[in-house]
């Protein structure tokens, strides 16, 4: 249970349901922190207990100096884990070894369980040995199951085994893409001490791209293993209070431009601009233009200029995506509702307190082509001609 020192608990209705939430409007300086830092002020709040998590941490957040190095150390507990195939099996198969343990020792073994959502995703055993024939995709399946049966058996078991853990089978979509489509709820709902709590959606991953779900509002990114298995026994992740870099969009993207141009000229400009390490966060006019295919392709793409990750913040065009991918309508009306309350909600015209600023009018952005060494390099398409010339 949370210490609560700042009194931030009240409850909020939507749809007649009522939910409690941890309200940071009532802490000195959050309201003009960033959206990705009022996130992680939300999970400080929540997860206060006095020892790893203090009012003095609460209080450092929340009068952040966005020009200072970082240098103050905060636990941040994401709301789920999120794995792929290849390196999530190694966990169940280390949570299955810890329950064998505790068996031996006499102990109850369905008392090892995440503590935290987790969600595996098979996307890593996919192999064409067949192409060109109408049933193609079938018998790869077909194939697929075979040579993998004793993991997916293994993995069925742990889905009916652990609370907490669900599987979705091979087949269904790369891990990123059913992460936005299917899992990522945006705010999560969760029962406490018989009380229905909201609290925004955050994730870690054992992929680099996690950071995908950065562009439908949920702030995630990837890591290894071993944090990842310590996030889904309820450890929380040790991070510094990072530098946020403030990317201001202004204009609309011209017509015959795509997410592909979007995305190469800003992770251009941010690569130049030197962004490791540190969060960044859309803001400004021409957020609202940017669709959710570019916001996930941008933020899919931190990892090739090094931040943390690229994060937007919850609007119209978040609830638009919402529904396109078939979310219960009480889903999107508590997404709604909670980001306006929390002041997560983007609004053009404010400014929040940021590190370092960086300013795009897409209405510069040219057609582009990536490479053709690395695919973070762009080379616009109008040059193309006379750089593959100088490349060769």
């Amino acid at each position: 249970m949370a210490i609560n020192s700042f009194k931030s608990q009240r409850q909020i209705r939507v749809n007649e349901t009522d939910f409690e939430i941890f309200d940071i409007s009532g802490v000195e300086g959050a309201a003009s922190l960033p959206f990705s830092l009022k996130v992680l002020l939300e999970n400080l709040l929540r997860t206060e207990d006095g020892a790893n998590i203090t009012a003095e941490h609460i209080r450092a957040l929340a009068q952040w100096d966005p020009s200072a190095e970082p240098d103050t150390e905060i636990q941040f507990t994401p709301a789920r884990v999120i794995m792929q195939d290849f390196t999530g099996v190694p966990c169940i198969v280390d949570l299955a070894t810890m329950r064998e343990a505790i068996v031996d020792l006499g102990g109850d073994a369905s008392k090892v369980n995440p503590l935290a959502p987790a969600e595996l995703v098979i996307d890593h055993s996919v192999i064409a040995d067949v192409f060109g024939t109408r049933d193609s995709f079938e018998q790869n399946t077909d194939i697929e199951y075979e040579r993998n049966r004793e993991r997916y058996r293994f993995l069925r078991w742990g889905q009916g085994a652990f609370d907490e853990f669900k599987v979705v089978p091979p087949g269904t979509g790369i891990v990123h893409q059913v992460n936005i489509e299917f899992l990522a709820r945006v705010v999560m709902t969760r029962v406490v001490d018989g009380t229905l709590r909201a609290y925004p959606d955050t994730v870690v991953g054992t992929d680099s791209h996690t950071t995908m779900v950065n562009g439908l509002g949920v702030l995630g990114w990837g890591v290894g293993g071993i944090e990842a298995e310590a996030a889904l026994l309820g450890q929380p992740v040790s991070m510094l209070i990072p530098r946020v870099v403030g990317f201001k969009l202004t204009g609309q993207l011209p017509v015959g431009t795509t997410a592909t141009d979007m995305a190469l000229t800003i992770t251009e400009m941010l690569r130049k601009h030197g962004v490791v390490g540190k969060f960044v966060e859309f803001y400004g006019p021409g957020v609202v233009s940017v669709p959710m295919a570019n916001r996930a392709t941008i933020g899919n793409m931190s990892p090739e200029y090094g931040s943390t990750c690229a994060i937007f913040p919850i609007d119209e065009e978040t609830l638009k995506y919402l529904r396109l991918t078939g979310r219960d309508e009480n889903q999107v009306a508590l997404v709604e509702e909670y980001a306006k309350v929390q002041g997560l909600w983007h609004d053009p015209s404010l400014t929040p307190r940021f590190s370092e600023h960086i300013e795009l009018d897409l209405a510069s952005v040219v057609p582009s082509i990536a490479g053709p060494k690395r695919p973070q390099d762009r080379i616009a398409l109008s040059a193309s001609k006379s750089a593959l010339e100088k490349i060769l």
